[in-house]
């Protein structure tokens, strides 16, 4: 959804700008230059003095007499008046260090003539959307989204006659949203996404007759989801999901036949899924996992043949699958029945057979020994967790020339992990609680090693030692708890510069914890309790400034613990049953006061 965000409001702008580009002069001489209203150039400077800092250096353009010379960075003009038409101001990347702080300044509303407003991914524009936006009576385009705006939305933005595109998603925006909106006759897309807001969908927005994009996303909505919500004919994209929202899916919401993107996951939905769902003719993704929808899934979800995005997990659907789903879905390339009352044995031939990218089939009952693609040289993702496999990891990942993320955590997995041969690209694996044996070697320093960002194997009865680490290794997280390993933790990991979360608790681990792990500087969870390491916790972790969490319990450390943020002040039973360890939390230590 945030690349969707970014991608629409990019899509905006250079649509902005070809409409500005249009209204040029096809000839045009210096005597023709425009000169901005000094009108427009005072609320414009406003705004500036509001904006306490500017990192992404937009603002320092904004010097001179005239705001309409090109000079000023995001501000357009109309070339015959030298009226402001367009300001549009976005973090130049993701990058977060590219920010602005401060406040949105009233005076913007002094933009008589302003028809588009951008101003997003500021991250820390806080305040309160002003009241006087109302006054923007040409204004089109309203993105203020990724900011860090609070309160109330403004009721009076349902005053602005011309307005097409409202986003405001990416605030704090809280309350109920208001009725007012549905005023807004002309709007065609409208975001409130990842706000606070709570209360009821308005009863008003059955007049929003052009609306095609609806995103409620990651609020606190509740009640039920308006039956007229399927009377808009131009939809083509709703997210409702990660709300409270209840009740049933409206029998309408299946007449929106240009319907193309649809999202009610993570809400309190009950009921069936009606087999009208089949009249959704141009639907490519599905999302409504995390409810509590029942009974079986409909045979009509075989007749969308768009469909290339499926996800109904986390519900309480039951046996049989429709068997038309075998012939069906010719464009489905990911699916997600995981967590529901289904009690599969094998994977389906259809699913084995298919040229699916994702299989996520979690808690399904599955048994016995793991299943072959037909076209494993697709599959990008894998989940199969939860499960009753027991046999045939070894030659599992065989020609998945294309996987990136595995999940075969919790089932009864028999195999060596000098077995395993793990495919090039590789991203994640997941093979935690099995049966596994072997030492790590072979998981960390085989080819796909350098790509690998998170192992987790904690919960097996693997052996040996923790390897050595090479330079130019990724990996963000090397989870390894509850199991057998000894030896030392190697100096060389240091070479980890990546590393968020290192867990190698419940081993049989000793030796000295190496100072070459202050070096993790992205290091956010340390644990390392319940393993046999001694001498000192070293002060080179007050290098770590991001730790969160840190657990040296149950070892034979001894000596003062560091005594600075944060480790003075995790809670003493990080530091239990040691040797001798002291110091906050822990009492002072002897000699000291």
């Amino acid at each position: 959804m945030q690349s969707l965000r970014w991608v629409f409001c990019i899509l905006l702008v250079l649509s902005f700008f070809d409409m500005f580009s249009e209204s040029l002069p096809q000839t045009t001489s210096q005597s023709q230059t425009p000169v901005c209203s000094e009108a427009d150039r005072a609320a414009l400077l406003s705004f500036k003095a509001r904006i306490l800092k500017d990192t992404t250096d937009s603002l320092s353009s904004w010097t001179g007499s005239d705001c309409c010379d090109g000079g000023w960075e995001g501000v357009q003009c109309n070339p015959a008046t030298g009226r402001v038409t367009g300001l549009v101001l976005q973090r130049p990347d993701r990058d977060s260090s590219f920010y602005m702080k401060g406040t949105l300044s009233p005076s913007l509303a002094s933009l008589q003539f302003l028809e588009v407003m951008v101003i997003s991914g500021m991250k820390q524009i806080r305040g309160s959307i002003p009241e006087t936006f109302s006054n923007l009576a040409h204004l089109t385009q309203l993105v203020l989204d990724d900011n860090y705006l609070e309160g109330n939305m403004p009721s009076s933005l349902g005053h602005l006659p011309l307005l097409q595109t409202l986003s405001l998603g990416g605030n704090r925006l809280k309350g109920q949203i208001p009725p007012n909106l549905g005023n807004l006759r002309n709007l065609q897309q409208l975001n409130l996404a990842r706000n606070f807001l709570t209360g009821p969908i308005p009863t008003t927005f059955k007049n929003l007759h052009t609306l095609q994009s609806l995103d409620l996303s990651f609020n606190l909505l509740s009640g039920l989801i308006p039956d007229y919500e399927g009377q808009y004919p131009n939809f083509t994209f709703i997210d409702l999901s990660n709300n409270q929202l209840s009740g049933q899916i409206p029998i309408s919401f299946f007449n929106l036949a240009n319907m193309e993107d649809l999202s009610l996951s993570h809400n309190q939905l009950t009921g069936k899924i009606p087999d009208q769902i089949g009249e959704l003719k141009s639907l490519r993704r599905l999302h409504l996992s995390a409810n509590r929808f029942t009974g079986h899934i409909p045979i009509s979800i075989s007749r969308l043949q768009n469909l290339w995005y499926l996800n109904i997990s986390q519900n309480g659907f039951s046996d049989p699958l429709p068997y038309t789903l075998s012939r069906g879905i010719p464009s489905l390339l990911s699916i997600d029945l995981s967590y529901n009352n289904l009690s599969l044995g094998a994977v389906p031939d259809w699913i084995r057979s298919k040229q699916l990218s994702d299989v996520h089939l979690a808690g399904c009952r599955l048994r016995g020994t793991l299943p072959r693609f037909t076209k494993p040289d697709a599959l990008n993702s894998i989940d199969l967790s939860d499960n009753d496999f027991t046999d045939g990891l070894q030659s599992f990942f065989a020609n998945m020339s294309t996987l990136q993320n595995v999940n075969l955590s919790n089932n009864h997995l028999r195999s060596d992990l000098s077995e395993i041969r793990l495919p090039d690209g590789l991203s994640s694996i997941d093979l935690r609680s099995n049966q596994l044996t072997g030492s790590l070697s072979r998981i960390l320093n085989n080819p796909t090693g350098s790509f690998l960002e998170v192992i987790d194997v904690s919960g097996n009865q693997i052996t040996g030692s923790i390897p050595e680490f090479s330079e130019g290794l990724k990996l963000k997280a090397l989870i390894v708890a509850s199991n057998k390993i000894a030896g030392q933790i190697p100096s060389s990991i240091s070479n980890l510069v990546e590393l968020e979360k290192f867990d190698i608790s419940r081993n049989h681990i000793a030796g000295t914890i190496p100072t070459g792990l202050g070096l993790l500087v992205k290091l956010q969870w340390l644990d390392l309790s319940i393993n046999g390491l001694t001498g000192k916790i070293p002060n080179s972790l007050l290098g770590i400034e991001s730790l969160k969490h840190a657990n040296f319990r149950a070892n034979r450390l001894c000596g003062e613990i560091p005594q600075r943020r944060p480790f003075n002040i995790f809670p003493a039973v990080a530091y239990a049953h040691n040797l001798c360890l002291c110091g906050k939390p822990l009492p002072p230590c002897r000699g000291k006061k």
